[in-house]
């Protein structure tokens, strides 16, 4: 019996630098243990439900046995950033005040290049399939969010996926949508194994891990303006999306493999 997905919890003690890739801002940080993380900020441009999305995509990879950075809920006090001297950044960290997430900081790794790592066609599958499940937009050519790291493929940045939560409304069709945007993943034309993938993520993929690492969704992270639904009415709504999405695999993947005919 395998133990049920837990988060530790830091402190932030220090905040070092932007990193500003994307439009979230966010940061190099350290904290009370005295590991650097990339801070994931609440007061950012989607708020709690980037960092849900970054939260459930993290744990459903880690859990699938991909690699990813530790994640880890993070901290900010009150008097965090007060004295930062750029005023969107202040305003950013004054804004993410309480509970935010964070991702261990992989020092010395590099961005993946498609022109210079070769990626097997099993974790190329894997990957794709993992995306699709989560209907993650953010793995292209373009930007990758990928990272090799003493020699190995990690995977970051999953604060886009679950897009359906943004508007909040008709979860079950997007549940089983296509995704058509798979044809614009950077490892597309490698995964030539989505069916065989399928077999074995769907088996791993119980619903007593999905409502496990649904549940590691903080309450406070589901008090949301534009929502009546309590956070446990919430947080079954994504249980739902993702085993409506689980059982209906057949339509994500054979729209992966259309496109990857096309790609080839």
């Amino acid at each position: 019996m395998t133990a049920k997905p837990q988060l530790r919890t830091i402190n932030v003690t220090r905040y070092i630098a932007p990193l500003r890739e994307g439009g979230s801002l966010p940061a190099l940080a350290e904290a009370d243990d005295d590991f650097k993380y990339v801070l994931k900020f609440k007061g950012a441009g989607h708020g709690v439900k980037a960092l849900i999305a970054e939260l459930l995509g993290g744990e459903i990879a880690r859990t699938l046995g991909l690699r990813i950075p530790e994640l880890v809920f993070a901290n900010l006090s009150e008097d965090f950033g007060r004295t930062e001297a750029d005023e969107e950044i202040q305003d950013l960290l004054q804004g993410s005040q309480g509970l935010n997430l964070a991702l261990h900081f992989l020092s010395g790794a590099i961005n993946f290049d498609p022109v210079v790592t070769n990626v097997e066609a099993e974790l190329a599958s894997q990957i794709v399939w993992l995306d699709s499940f989560i209907t993650n937009v953010d793995r292209t050519f373009r930007n990758t969010n990928m990272m090799i790291w003493h020699k190995e493929l990690w995977l970051i940045d999953h604060g886009a996926s679950f897009y359906f939560h943004h508007s909040w409304a008709n979860w079950e069709s997007h549940a089983k949508s296509p995704f058509a945007l798979i044809k614009d993943h950077v490892l597309l034309p490698k995964a030539s194994l989505l069916e065989e993938t399928d077999k074995a993520f769907k088996a791993i993929l119980t619903e007593e891990k999905i409502k496990e690492i649904v549940d590691l969704i903080p309450e406070v992270w589901l008090d949301w303006e534009d929502a009546e639904e309590s956070p446990q009415t919430i947080k079954k709504v994504y249980a739902d999306f993702l085993l409506t999405r689980l059982a209906n695999s057949e339509i994500f993947i054979k729209e992966a493999q259309n496109a990857r005919q096309k790609s080839i």
